[in-house]
């Protein structure tokens, strides 16, 4: 959870200055919901971001006829 909280802060928090606790809280909901969750790569899946690792893993699963 450190490095989570760390990276969060270094790519989102600390680049901005925010006017309200509204703003902030818009910011860093969609940083997390549109780039974290989605796009940015972990080392967790291989260097792959969590919706290639999902496509990955599902092309791996055996299908039942």
């Amino acid at each position: 959870m450190e490095s989570f909280f760390g990276t969060v802060k270094e790519e989102c928090v600390y680049r901005v200055t925010f006017p309200s606790r509204a703003v902030a809280r818009s910011t860093l909901f969609a940083y997390l919901e549109a780039f974290y969750n989605r796009v940015r790569r972990h080392s967790s899946f291989g260097y792959l971001s969590p919706i290639d690792s999902e496509e990955h893993a599902q092309k791996d699963i055996p299908r039942n006829s």
